[in-house]
């Protein structure tokens, strides 16, 4: 059997659950028989199925699962947690074969569900694919073997090198990119847990960080305010998502902004208190003296946090590259050239992909 071609199509299917399993990881599974996919799934959203389950309820006739072969991304799981364990259903169905691309790092799991497998006698066959799968679930292995979550850096850059003008007349981005890049982005947010800017960011272009132009769930905002100066009346505090603010300020300052948010967002805390609801706006403290990202990414993994991307700005940005905390870097350059302004990140990393959007260049870079 081509072992290759079928989890190829696992791979293509668990795409389909990437930002909505969360804390898991999308997986994907087929079953074959006689060269032939007789059933197929994805892991549902969180609490829902995994994919082995999903694979198994699609097939028509079960008897046919005694002589089939099933195909996962991912080491089956062999522990209770939302759902029972995934290698106990392939072993009540007595798969003939089971075909994984990686073993789960989770020391939940950890090669436990691939002997549980082999000691109830089905032949287990691993590493199919194994650096194409590893790259699929980069953001669970990522929180799993590093305490943090998967970070990438996002920006658009000038054919000079520059990422924002000096100085501008309306309180809004300057665009760079063109709108199919920036719908993009929006695509990208809904795949990510959360979306990171520092103050002078969110003060300077009032960005709404959602997903408007696309569909999915909006991330989870997460805002560096080191004095807490971003304004109680901008987009980032409008209650509509999860905000994070990232600070170094004393309880009785944190105090005196929840009370201007209170008098700002009265109407959206009363309309959240009357359905039981609290407020989105969370405070977490951290040292900016030193380590900073290491102390964001210790907030996010607190949080539980799997993924996040980072939209700015340049100084936000090259704190990450200095302190060699980010994971991938997906840069756009537009045709404008600003000849000053804000200078794009320094950084250097190995080109992954390089592709045309319309009159722009995207290029995507991984941390060597």
């Amino acid at each position: 059997m081509n072992h290759d071609f079928y989890i190829k199509r696992c791979l293509q299917i668990a795409k389909n659950g990437i930002g909505t399993t969360r804390p898991n990881p999308s997986v994907g599974a087929i079953i074959v028989y006689d060269d032939e996919i007789i059933g197929e799934g994805f892991t549902s959203s969180y609490g829902g199925n995994h994919a082995e389950v999903n694979a198994i309820n699609s097939v028509e006739n079960k008897t046919l699962l005694k002589e089939a072969t099933i195909y996962v991304t991912l080491e089956p799981c062999s522990h209770f947690g939302k759902t029972p364990p995934c290698a106990d259903l392939l072993i009540k169905h007595q798969l003939k074969n089971v075909v994984i691309g990686t073993v789960d790092s989770n020391s939940l799991v950890a090669g436990k569900g691939i002997e549980r497998l082999k000691n109830a006698g089905i032949n287990v066959i691993v590493g199919v694919l194994e650096e194409a799968c590893r790259e699929h679930h980069k953001r669970f292995f990522t929180v799993q073997d590093k305490k943090r979550p998967y970070i990438i850096l996002k920006w658009a850059e000038t054919k000079d090198g520059f990422i924002a003008p000096f100085k501008k007349d309306e309180q809004k981005p300057v665009w760079i990119s063109n709108q199919y890049s920036q719908q993009l982005v929006h695509k990208w947010r809904s795949e990510e847990h959360a979306i990171l800017v520092g103050a002078n960011t969110a003060i300077a272009d009032n960005p709404k960080l959602n997903i408007r132009s696309w569909s999915g769930e909006n991330p989870i905002r997460i805002v560096l305010d080191r004095t807490l100066r971003i304004p109680a009346n901008l987009h980032v505090f409008d209650q509509t998502v999860k905000t994070i603010v990232i600070t170094e300020v004393n309880d009785e300052s944190k105090k005196t902004k929840d009370e201007s948010l209170q008098n700002v967002t009265s109407s959206m805390l009363s309309r959240a208190e009357s359905i039981g609801e609290k407020s989105q706006i969370l405070y977490e403290e951290i040292n900016f003296t030193n380590n900073i990202a290491k102390q964001i990414c210790d907030v996010l993994h607190k949080h539980k946090i799997q993924s996040v991307i980072i939209e700015g700005g340049a100084l936000t940005l090259q704190t990450f590259i200095n302190e060699n905390l980010w994971d991938e870097a997906r840069v756009f350059v537009g045709d404008a050239h600003f000849k000053s302004g804000v200078e794009a990140p320094d950084f250097s990393g190995k080109l992954l992909s390089e592709e045309k959007i319309m009159n722009d260049d995207l290029k995507i870079y991984k941390n060597d």
